[in-house]
């Protein structure tokens, strides 16, 4: 089966066709600026270079259209015709509590989908932009729905409802979801596989370290705790969101600045994070590397303080399920980023641990980077959420 996996934003759409049979990458690419002058096609097919072809794209529909025209082209394409696409996979953003897992898209999953868009306004409605232009363009083709929240939908309520009046999470639902859950998924079964024991006897802690990040806690192959809320605010410090914090804050601030709660958030997702932390050096971990070593102070606290709001969350998480066999870093930074898991490493000797210096001296592999005879075993493994979104799409579609 050739799965065609898509991850469509409110103006670029990602995608790539798997050869689910040998999990084999075919294409791959990324349309930019859709609705907006200047767009992009960038279009990768196996084995080859890049192809960039600046062309309008003035609703998804088209940018879908552009996919198709790609991966069927006589020179460069990958396939002979559309026939060989077999099913759809789409990422969407926020299941709510509907959906446990992924799901066949049809019209009722539309609109169930649609109903969740006010918990994720600025997400789950790209989301249906792009399954309604795939459904317009490939009407007889099986499509599904592949959330971010559905992973955690195993979480107990002591660890998603929050302390306030419990006739909110009656009327509005609100209440922890979390979020970036195939790459949870993945990175918790791919540690258990590397490692060659059964997922359902261990206790792995997933580190999803990039721009956006979240740690989750995950006993037994279940979601038991994550660090995202109600939105992908919450948690850890991130490239430009602050994480954690007072609520008051924004009230006082707001009343400081004279600024409204939407231009408040705007602040604590846009402005805020290790961005803000380093007096606006850089949201990349790269850049605040760089500016640390040549001894810019607030770049270096900004990093100190990261790494210590994820050993914090660490921490919580052996605490939340009595122990810990497996702490997995994976994402951009959690993958490439040797001084950042060297920091947070630092803090966490306490559970009969350390990172090996000379393992750690990597990027983006799979391996163990901690001592041997270490207690917990501490590991990197890069994410798929491709993949993983084309493996739950195969399972509903043979």
């Amino acid at each position: 089966m050739n799965i065609l996996v898509i991850n469509c934003g409110s103006s670029s759409l990602k995608y790539q066709l798997i050869n689910a049979d040998t999990e084999e990458v075919l294409a791959k690419g990324l349309c930019e600026r859709i609705g907006i002058d200047g767009g992009m096609h960038t279009y990768q097919p196996k084995g080859a270079d890049k192809i960039k072809t600046q062309t309008d794209m003035p609703d998804h529909t088209k940018a879908v259209q552009l996919v198709l025209d790609a991966l069927t082209d006589k020179n460069s394409g990958v396939i002979a015709d559309l026939s060989e696409i077999d099913a759809v996979g789409h990422r969407i953003v926020h299941g709510g509590e509907k959906f446990s897992g992924s799901v066949l898209i049809d019209d009722e999953v539309l609109a169930a989908i649609e109903e969740c868009n006010d918990l994720a306004p600025l997400h789950n409605p790209a989301n249906l932009i792009g399954v309604n232009s795939c459904r317009k363009l490939m009407p007889n083709v099986p499509m599904v729905a592949v959330f971010d929240t559905a992973f955690h939908q195993t979480m107990p309520e002591k660890a998603y409802l929050y302390g306030i009046p419990y006739d909110y999470y009656r009327k509005y639902k609100v209440r922890r979801y979390g979020f970036h859950g195939t790459s949870h998924e993945y990175v918790a079964n791919r540690t258990a596989e590397f490692l060659g024991k059964d997922i359902k006897d261990m206790k792995i802690i997933v580190c999803h370290l990039g721009n956006g990040a979240s740690v989750s806690a995950v006993n037994g192959g279940k979601c038991v705790d994550t660090s995202m809320g109600l939105t992908p605010l919450e948690g850890l410090i991130m490239g430009t969101r602050s994480g954690d914090l007072d609520p008051a804050i924004l009230e006082f601030i707001a009343g400081k600045e004279n600024l409204s709660i939407r231009e408040m958030l705007n602040v604590l997702n846009k402005k805020s994070g290790v961005l803000g932390l380093s007096d606006g050096v850089s949201s990349d971990f790269r850049d605040l590397g760089e500016a640390a070593d040549s001894g810019n102070t607030r770049a270096k606290v900004a990093l100190e303080t990261y790494a210590y709001h994820v050993a914090k969350y660490i921490g919580s998480y052996v605490a939340a399920m009595n122990g810990v066999d497996a702490i997995t870093f994976t994402a951009g930074v959690g993958e490439n980023n040797i001084s950042a898991r060297a920091m947070i490493g630092e803090y966490l000797t306490y559970l009969g641990t350390r990172i090996d210096p000379a393992r750690n001296n990597i990027r983006g592999e799979e391996t163990i980077i901690s001592e041997d005879g270490s207690k917990v075993t501490l590991l990197v493994i890069p994410t798929d959420e491709e993949m993983s979104i084309a493996r739950q799409t195969v399972a509903l579609c043979k």
